[in-house]
């Protein structure tokens, strides 16, 4: 991980004064179980805080960008962005779980792309800027790598209930998931799939689970619409 520390210190934007805390953030509990290191040394302690400092940073930025929204909405609005497939995705911009440590049996199962331990880390790694750094650096790291594009991320987290929405009120065709490729092992698959309007395909995903590829491909289908909406062309 040595190696790698200044590495991810320039991708995430921040200078750890304590690279102790960024190399705790990545330690993911196989790793320390395997290594019989101290259980306090993986970065479950620093997902919990993390998680905290997540919750406030978002709620007042939302509170303050949605100024004509009631508590109900921004609530909804709040788990979409802080819920595991979404930090999982802003996880994947950052190339996080390159950087984990992980145990043998995790690393051969697909752990560095599965969503709950990216997004884990994710909010560990927020918790490690905290205690590094400050409440003031940990606010700048999420709105820039989480709180950033709303829009978009708000789509990616309800594609599929949005997709149909749109299919729905645009034409009486059906929509449809169709798996067109599975690879790997059963510990570690990857699945494609194509979302369909008819017999048209409007786009593709792919995931570590079925459920994960549907959601990529309904967002790539809404994407694509919104797109062809702007050309005026129909479905």
């Amino acid at each position: 991980m040595s190696k790698n520390v200044k590495e991810l210190e320039e991708r995430i934007g921040y200078q750890f004064t304590d690279r102790h805390l960024l190399v705790q953030a990545m330690t993911h509990s196989s790793y320390a179980n395997e290594h019989r290191l101290n259980k306090l040394e993986c970065n479950e302690r620093l997902e919990f805080l993390g998680d905290a400092v997540l919750e406030v940073v978002s709620s007042d930025c939302l509170y303050h960008k949605y100024t004509d929204k009631p508590e109900g909405d921004l609530t909804k609005i709040r788990a979409s962005i802080v819920c595991e497939p979404t930090l999982a995705y802003c996880a994947e911009d950052l190339k996080l779980g390159s950087y984990l440590l992980l145990g043998k049996g995790e690393e051969a199962t697909g752990g560095r792309g599965r969503a709950s331990i990216v997004s884990d880390a994710m909010e560990a790694l927020i918790g490690a800027i905290y205690l590094d750094g400050g409440f003031a650096n940990a606010k700048e790291f999420i709105l820039h790598f989480i709180m950033n594009d709303l829009e978009h991320k708000q789509l990616f987290y309800d594609s599929k209930t949005i997709l149909q929405e749109v299919v729905q009120s645009k034409t009486d065709e059906l929509l449809s998931y169709e798996l067109i490729r599975e690879e790997g092992p059963d510990h570690n698959k990857v699945f494609e799939t194509e979302v369909k309007v008819g017999r048209e395909v409007i786009g593709t995903g792919t995931g570590r689970t079925k459920k994960a590829a549907e959601q990529v491909a309904a967002y790539h289908g809404i994407l694509k619409l919104k797109n062809m909406e702007k050309k005026g062309q129909s479905i």
